[in-house]
């Protein structure tokens, strides 16, 4: 597995496997029930801060990012500022309660983790949220750049994977894993596995349709909702030659359909704010039913994206500007 260079800002999880709003409330659920049954199932907070090598590293860490942040310290005995480094990250684990976990690992011993992180030097910190790596920052970092790294880092695996951490038991036993209580399942929930697994299988078609029945019965499924936007922003991508699209776009910026396409692929790329700003300018440009088609296809990308986004927010206002 390598590293994804980008920033957290940048994430848009467009084939989740559960829609961040839906997998949060099933977790908020989990705690719930877990209070009610005598608040027990937790973690013990000695299981916050772990070593990990890489035997143990698809288990510790992959899997367990499904579950909440994994923050990554590579470090190294012989290295001076990750003797500094350490233990703040380990203090802070603690004091963020189960909102992520401290992964711990020592390069010396895991040459191949370093390599495949494309690790130059040490002390270097990344997290895995989702299965997805994202560097955070390397070298020496003040203990308030940090903690606003990490305020960042659980704020993005609330908001695009619905990660809301672990529940942390002063009373548990260190190394138990907890098995989470049972949510009761919805009525919906083997339709939605269904279009998940025509995801997985690459059936963009299949998952669609899948999404459309379940919305036929319940219009207002919020889950149903957003895998269908999600799931019909990959199938508009799919075939698409990008450097095709990007000439377009570059050679008629008042082409509708241009931009339209162009803006598609830069959010699936990640980059929120050029297809936003592209749309944007685009809608100032045009009239009509054009402008009505730019204009409906920017809202369906906000709800790829989310309303609680702050990108989102500040593309309303623009939007708006340029409207009026």
């Amino acid at each position: 597995m390598q590293p994804r260079n980008m920033s957290m800002s940048g994430v848009v999880d467009l084939a989740a496997v559960k829609a961040a709003q839906e997998a949060k409330s099933k977790a908020e659920q989990a705690r719930a029930e877990a209070a009610r049954q005598g608040g027990g199932g937790g973690v013990s907070p000695a299981d916050l801060v772990i070593d990990v090598d890489e035997a143990g590293f698809e288990l510790d860490v992959l899997q367990r990012s499904t579950e909440v942040p994994v923050v990554i310290d590579f470090w190294a005995e012989w290295c001076e500022p990750c003797k500094q480094l350490s233990p703040v990250l380990e203090r802070l684990a603690v004091e963020y309660n189960g909102r992520f976990v401290l992964a711990k690992v020592d390069v010396d011993a895991n040459q191949m983790l370093m390599q495949q992180f494309g690790i130059q030097g040490i002390p270097a910190v990344f997290a895995v949220v989702a299965g997805q790596a994202l560097p955070l920052f390397q070298g020496a970092a003040g203990e308030q750049q940090i903690r606003q790294t990490l305020d960042q880092l659980v704020q993005v695996a609330e908001q695009r994977f619905g990660l809301t951490g672990l529940v942390v038991d002063a009373d548990a036993e260190p190394g138990d894993r907890p098995v989470a209580p049972q949510v009761p399942v919805g009525p919906y929930d083997a339709l939605l596995e269904a279009a998940v697994q025509a995801l997985d299988a690459g059936d963009l078609g299949g998952a669609v349709q899948a999404y459309k029945n379940v919305l036929s019965d319940d219009p207002g499924n919020m889950e149903a909702k957003l895998g269908l936007v999600q799931a019909e922003l990959l199938q508009r991508v799919q075939d698409v030659d990008p450097q095709q699209v990007r000439k377009d776009a570059a050679e008629k910026p008042g082409d509708p359909t241009a931009q339209i396409v162009a803006a598609d692929l830069d959010l699936v790329g990640g980059h929120v704010e050029d297809a936003f700003g592209r749309l944007i300018e685009t809608v100032a440009r045009t009239a009509g039913d054009d402008r009505d088609a730019v204009r409906l296809r920017l809202l369906e990308l906000f709800e790829v994206v989310g309303a609680d986004d702050p990108r989102v927010a500040a593309a309303r206002r623009a939007l708006a500007r340029a409207l009026f």
